[in-house]
């Protein structure tokens, strides 16, 4: 019987041993995706003049593990790199477009794999545009928008292209970087005041550079 016993205590003792000398998920932690957030992105009218418009973004890398199972932001963690000098980093995943330059490119962030001192590393890749439709070398240039009149008071207003004869007709479907020239008629002695939208005005004519993101124009009439 005490042999018995003796058995069953060396048989535990070597169990314990053997949990303890398995490797701890805590330390054996496994990276097995990683992602970057936002996947694309277009940086709008970087150049100056104008003033730039969403010249910076703010990139997230988010990690998934396993032993044990977390997720977890790696942004600060993560090696960033980027492509072709599209855009430029401040601080980890910030990123800011380059001035006076338009195209596309890709950002990667790579994270060590984390398994027993492995040097392996996974890496996620996004997209990145630098774009301003006005410009010729750049890839929106000459898309679509919309140019929008709007009359307040006794008048009316015309376009040079596109249409406009407002009130009724007050809205037309423009190029990006288009000059589009408006003229009001004032009505029973009234005269026209503009609204900022116009590049340039004088008197009764408008003139409007069409942006990027089409342009809303007001002619009061008093």
């Amino acid at each position: 019987m005490k042999q018995r016993y003796i058995g069953l205590a060396m048989g535990a003792v070597i169990a314990v041993g053997a949990a303890l000398s398995l490797p701890s998920c805590g330390h054996d932690q496994k990276l097995v995706s990683l992602t970057i957030t936002p996947a694309t992105f277009t940086f709008l009218e970087p150049y100056s003049p104008p003033p730039a418009t969403n010249i910076t973004e703010q990139y997230t890398a988010t990690a998934t593990y396993i032993h044990p199972p977390a997720t977890k932001d790696v942004t600060t963690q993560a090696t960033w790199k980027v492509d072709d000098g599209v855009v430029t980093m401040s601080s980890p995943g910030l990123f800011t477009a380059a001035p006076n330059y338009c195209g596309g490119g890709n950002i990667s962030a790579s994270v060590p794999e984390g398994t027993g001192g492995s040097s392996n590393t996974v890496t996620a890749y996004a997209t990145v545009t630098v774009d301003n439709p006005t410009v010729v070398n750049c890839p929106g240039y000459g898309s679509a928008v919309t140019l929008s009149v709007q009359v307040s008071g006794p008048g009316t207003v015309t376009s040079t292209t596109g249409g406009i004869n407002c009130p009724g007709q007050c809205i037309a479907t423009v190029s990006v970087g288009a000059s589009v020239g408006l003229t009001a008629i004032p009505q029973g002695g009234s005269t026209v005041t503009w609204s900022s939208a116009c590049t340039s005005s004088s008197g009764n004519n408008c003139s409007v550079t069409i942006p990027a993101g089409g342009a809303d124009v007001l002619a009061t009439f008093k």
